[in-house]
């Protein structure tokens, strides 16, 4: 019995062409914001903790160079968040952003110029950890975890999400991420502020900022990652003919 002819181009000497990348030709918008918006929002994180973190070190380092002058202290603070105020603008950036920021700044430095209290400058930023922790672990009680929240409007999916048991838990669990991040920030920093460590709780409100959000934000990237790309499979699947879907 004669072989069988070889059906592969390569072993028949036949020039082959590169192989094209795999396209996805049905993702759509709303695959593409949902897989990118925890790392743009990182990035708008990452620009919020250098406008918290500058002027908190600016004032722990007046504050020591000063001999503890609290109303040194607190203008310098103030006058390098206006730096950056410019600076932002200058740069055209969102305005919200800018204010809110700033704001912030300013609550905290007449609260504690007002009660003649150093450590005061940071309460209002625990009470903000506070309010960020307790929302978010409510929100898993009720089973309405506040990621799926945001992720469901950013992504214009609303609340379409809650009908698959699954995401919601992989919502729930990175929810605790971020309940977990509030609240280590308040327990760790709650006696420092009762004690008066005003230095040293600048320097932990610093350390407890930049690289703890960036950590929150890409694990909690990790644990979302899998689903997002599960369900761009499976739209990816459904928009194909039958004749040429995978068998089996």
């Amino acid at each position: 019995m004669a072989p069988a002819e070889s059906s592969n181009p390569a072993e028949e000497g036949i020039p082959q062409e590169p192989a094209e990348p795999e396209v996805f030709e049905h993702e759509t918008k709303a695959d593409i914001r949902a897989e990118s918006i925890l790392l743009e929002r990182a990035i708008g994180g990452w620009r919020g903790m250098i406008d918290s973190g500058v002027p908190t070190a600016v004032f722990v380092i007046a504050f020591i160079v000063t001999s503890q002058n609290l109303r040194a202290s607190v203008i310098s603070a103030l006058v390098a968040g206006g730096i950056i105020v410019v600076w932002r603008l200058i740069r055209r950036e969102k305005l919200g952003q800018i204010a809110a920021g700033f704001i912030g700044l300013a609550i905290s430095a007449w609260w504690a110029s007002r009660n003649d209290n150093a450590s005061d400058i940071y309460l209002p930023g625990m009470l903000t950890n506070l309010g960020y922790g307790s929302a978010f672990l409510i929100s898993i009680i009720v089973r309405w975890p506040l990621l799926g929240i945001a992720m469901g409007f950013l992504t214009g999916e609303r609340t379409r999400w809650r009908q698959d048991p699954n995401l919601r838990r992989i919502y729930a669990a990175a929810s605790w991420i971020w309940v977990a991040l509030f609240f280590s920030r308040l327990i760790i920093q709650t006696p420092m502020y009762l004690a008066g460590w005003v230095e040293l709780q600048g320097i932990v409100k610093i350390v407890m900022g930049y690289p703890l959000f960036l950590g929150a934000a890409y694990w909690t990237y990790r644990v979302l990652a899998p689903v997002l790309r599960e369900q761009r499979a499976a739209r990816d699947e459904a928009a194909l003919p039958k004749t040429d879907r995978p068998e089996g």
